[in-house]
């Protein structure tokens, strides 16, 4: 047995150590990947300092700096002083250098039934390209034929914004962004590294609330200036920093040169069809303004996203290196294109967009954060459309030359020795074995599914912390139930072409997968499913190993002629179940010859012939006069099947299944599972956000099917050690899964604060939004709450719809200083002084004035309780991209000012067919956590469990309130 000691045979060992080794080694490479990041190398590019970079963020996120509070004005001294101190320190005049400190860009627009007001304090610096002659925007009193600059001199835009949540201190949200840019600045100013683009470098203020800081920055005239744009954002604290979406392909095609590329493209089309329900500047820069380009992010663990642990303490100078790398990159590579690709028409538009040209779709993806891959998604249709007619047609084509070489054992019953009216058949089994692998497959998946039935319905949020051992449950689970079967039906009945009819069932799943992905392409422009086109090439071109192997084995022909010269060898319809390992001699009574007396009318007229030809030399006719006359030239040699399988299998190559498996099942663990990978840092810890744990449960079970189905064509060659070790592992993490306890230290619950006061009546409401049960849960350690009695509630926030809202009466906020110590002067609480309106009416009817006040605040709002139709704030500047109402009107008017407690003058009007009444709330915001101006939620933050963390849930952390009518 020479051939099974072969050490790349298809037998047990060979197959178990080859496919543990490989699942675990990529398993693990993709592993260390996704959860380190590299380290910062120990020189940096001339004009670049890390140690400085990590000063700065220091600096910048030592408070909460949410736009409405004192250090947000503190953070924004510190950086005004640090682009001066760069653009100082190389001796840069401002013909080379612009800085313009942004006080005067206002933004009025709507969304939806909500308008905003807002005055951006964004801080903005332009380096002149050195291929950039003309001015950067026109002055105020320049001809409207100045407005337009030439196409070609398109610069590039780096934005990061400068504020943080009021719950944390926006160390990678967004002050690794903000440090980037600052090194930037340095960077570009080098006279080696001038860019031949002008390069834009905005640092924006107020993104957090409605992206506000965008808004303002589209306000300003600069803002026509670039033509592609590179935002730098987190919605971690930590980790590598990925490439959440891009505009196009030729932007993209510039983070290639990043050191070390992170991402995929199936993040931005989740952004595109609104799977991902969170906004960043991107959506403004290419939405409204109509820039191309791309943001780059950090994106886990989102349980420290928006709270204290977004801090310098969670992060790393390596996190801020990675970010950086890729920044400068980037940006390096897109200014120096002097190309047309990057520029318009150089009309302008009739829509106020920037006339930035158009780029194609793209698909893109790292291999192990070293290569970026990236090509059109045009290319990607065109090639799933040739693998969709060539792979078939190979097949088939295939399939017709084992026919015509008489080798086709596919699906082969029996094939008669003489004729068809011969009552002894020789049986080929060649059915044996096809129908294993759906039901297999079928029982595996189902298995799985119901196990994240189970986890959901027992303990639905143990996914939120322990992600790697609902993955490890999954996995365990589909390799065992899909070895059992395929083992099982392999020791009852062994066939050589299982691992041939896998991969069939294989190609035609990946087949159907491929057209769904090649329609979605084409029509919806969705690049989601490149992995599904290199799934099913590689499972195309290992059964076309397969097919090529069916070419070694005997003709059918020639191995039914060998069991009319063997005695009792012949697998009949009686004995079809009993395998064979070999050839035999010795006499059979049913094999005789037929003597000539005994002829009758059916008996073949070959016979005569066989015995004439027995005398010389022994050469028989079997089925055909087309058999090879070597073939039937003495003894067959059928060579060596393996143990219990067909007789006819003896001649097949015993290595070729090694090229099968390393063209099938490397390419689908690398793309398969970094998509896996990312897709758990994106969704594992969405259920505190009110997203549908099953929908993840689900997900991590498809993705499980499509990790491991590869080793189902060899999985039957195992032999029980691995799949027991399996099976323990499986029953430990089931166990682990259902009882133990969801959240933790490293991974705690985000539950949402807001405090609300109706300052007429001095009603204090502290609330906690989150999941049911465990935000009670969390309330009950809150001392001022306890001996209360909850409200809980469906919030009133829609995208918190699915989450509980708990109230008590809180501690009181002291969010406006007290004039004296007395809690009530003129006649008026404490409370009834935060804020104060009041309302005139207009010439019409319909139309009135409302002036709003709020003391130490600058965000206020009006909520009407019928909609209003427009209005005007004094001091806004009418912009034609804008509208300042919805399609229905607003019910809600948000009031920003970059001053502190500075009134607003708002004019509406409301539909006259509506009743003369304008009644609704003037409610103001307040922010800053910094001190002891909010002592509910420091009580909040200091007495709920270990396992849970407090974000904000609206733009302030207390909201005072007083009703109005007219």
């Amino acid at each position: 047995m020479a051939r099974l000691s072969n050490p790349l045979a298809f037998t047990p060992l060979p197959v178990i150590i080859v496919t543990s080794v490989t699942y675990i080694a990529l398993l693990a490479a993709l592993l260390r990947v996704h959860l380190t990041v590299p380290n910062y190398p120990s020189s940096t590019p001339a004009g670049t300092n890390l140690t400085q970079a990590w000063s700065d963020l220091e600096a910048i996120a030592r408070q909460f700096h949410p736009y409405n509070s004192h250090a947000n004005d503190d953070v924004r001294k510190y950086l005004l002083s640090r682009v001066k101190d760069i653009a100082a320190s190389k001796s840069l005049g401002s013909d080379r250098v612009q800085i313009i400190d942004d006080n005067v860009s206002n933004a009025t627009f709507s969304s939806g039934s909500t308008s905003v007001y807002f005055e951006g304090t964004n801080i903005i610096i332009a380096i002149r390209g050195s291929d950039d002659k003309e001015a950067f925007f026109p002055a105020a009193d320049d001809p409207p034929a100045s407005t337009t600059r030439a196409a070609k001199n398109g610069g590039v835009l780096v934005n990061a914004h400068y504020d943080s949540v009021s719950s944390g201190y926006g160390a990678t949200d967004d002050g690794v962004g903000v440090v980037s840019v600052l090194q930037l600045l340095s960077y570009f100013t080098e006279p080696q590294n001038w860019p031949k683009r002008t390069v834009i470098l905005l640092l924006n203020n107020g993104e957090e609330d409605f992206l506000l800081g965008a808004k303002a920055f589209m306000r300003h005239p600069i803002s026509q200036l670039p033509h592609v744009f590179l935002n730098l954002e987190g919605a971690g604290a930590g980790g590598r920093a990925t490439l959440f979406r891009s505009t196009d392909t030729e932007v993209t095609d510039y983070y290639r040169k990043a050191s070390h590329p992170f991402g995929t493209v199936i993040s931005s089309d989740g952004f595109k069809k609104r799977l991902i329900r969170s906004e960043t500047d991107y959506a403004i820069f290419h939405g409204e303004l109509g820039l191309r380009g791309l943001d780059v992010a950090f994106m886990e663990p989102r349980a420290r996203y928006h709270t204290t642990e977004d801090s310098t303490r969670e992060t790393s100078m390596n996190s801020v290196w990675h970010m950086l790398s890729a920044a400068i990159s980037t940006t390096a590579g897109l200014a120096s294109d002097t190309s047309p690709r990057f520029s318009g028409t150089g009309k302008p538009r009739n829509d106020g967009k920037v006339d930035a040209g158009t780029g194609t779709d793209s698909v893109w993806f790292d291999l192990f954060g070293k290569v970026f891959v990236i090509f059109r998604l045009h290319t990607m249709f065109a090639l799933c459309v040739t693998l969709l007619v060539v792979a078939p047609v190979a097949l088939i084509g295939l399939t017709v030359g084992l026919s015509k070489a008489d080798k086709n054992y596919l699906f082969a019953r029996k094939k008669y020795i003489h004729s068809s009216d011969d009552d002894n058949a020789v049986e080929l089994n060649g059915w044996r074995g096809f129908f294993r692998f759906p039901i297999a497959f079928a029982a595996a998946t189902a298995v799985i599914i119901g196990l994240a039935y189970l986890v959901v319905k027992v303990n639905p949020y143990i996914i939120y912390s322990s992600p790697f051992a609902v993955w490890s449950m999954m996995i365990s689970a589909w390799l065992v139930i899909l070895w059992f079967f395929l083992r099982g039906a392999s020791a009852m009945r062994p066939s050589a072409l299982q691992r041939m009819y896998a991969l069939i069932w294989l190609f035609s799943g990946t087949f159907a997968l491929l057209v769904g992905v090649t329609v979605l392409a084409q029509n919806y422009q969705i690049a989601s499913g490149y992995f599904v086109m290199f799934y099913f090439a590689a499972v195309f071109f290992a059964l076309l190993i397969s097919y090529i192997e069916l070419f070694f084995v005997p003709k059918k022909a020639a191995y039914v002629a060998h069991f009319d010269e063997t005695d009792d060898a012949r697998p009949t319809s009686e004995s079809a179940s009993r395998p064979l390992t070999g050839t035999t001699s010795g006499a059979r009574s049913d094999d005789r010859p037929v003597a000539d007396d005994d002829a009758t009318e059916t008996t073949s007229l070959l016979r005569g012939d066989r015995r004439s030809f027995a005398g010389y030399g022994g050469r028989r006719h079997s089925a055909g006069e087309d058999t090879d006359h070597e073939e039937t030239h003495g003894p067959l040699d059928l060579g060596h099947a393996f143990p219990g399988e067909q007789e006819w299998s003896g001649k097949l190559p015993s290595w070729l299944w090694i090229v099968q498996f390393v063209l099938l099942v490397p390419i689908v663990v690398i793309l398969v599972g970094q998509i896996a990978l990312l897709l758990t840092s994106a969704l594992y810890q969405t259920p505190a956000d009110g997203s549908s744990s099953l929908f993840i449960y689900i997900a991590f079970a498809i993705l499980t099917t499509l990790l491991v189905a590869p080793v189902g064509p060899f999985i039957h060659r195992f032999t029980y050690h691995i799949p027991t070790f399996l099976f323990l592992v499986c029953i430990g993490t089931v166990i682990y899964n259902l009882v133990a306890f969801p959240f933790s230290r490293d991974h705690r619950l985000k539950v949402y604060f807001l405090q609300q006061i109706d300052c007429d009546t001095g009603a204090n409401t502290v609330s906690l939004t989150g999941l049911d049960e465990y935000v009670q849960k969390i309330i009950r350690e809150i001392p001022s709450a306890q001996g209360q009695q909850l409200n809980c509630t469906t919030p009133d926030i829609a995208t918190r719809k699915e989450l509980t809202k708990c109230a008590w009466t809180g501690l009181p906020a002291l969010v406006v200083p007290k004039a004296t110590k007395v809690v009530t002067f003129s006649n008026r609480t404490y409370v009834n002084t935060w804020l104060d309106y009041s309302i005139s009416r207009g010439k019409e009817a319909n139309e009135a004035t409302v002036r709003v006040v709020g003391q130490n605040t600058r965000g206020c709002r009006v909520l009407f309780d019928s909609p209003i139709s427009d209005f005007v704030v004094d001091g806004a500047v009418s912009d034609p991209r804008f509208n300042a109402t919805g399609a229905n009107g607003s019910r809600e008017v948000r009031l920003w000012h970059r001053d502190w407690s500075q009134p607003w003058n708002v004019s509406v009007k409301w539909d006259r067919d509506q009743n003369s009444t304008l009644s609704g709330r003037v409610v103001c915001l307040w922010a800053d956590a910094n001190a002891d101006a909010i002592p509910a939620f420091k009580e909040v933050q200091h007495y709920m469990p270990v396992w849970a963390i407090a974000t904000k849930i609206s733009d302030g952390l207390v909201e005072g309130s007083k009703r109005f009518k007219i």
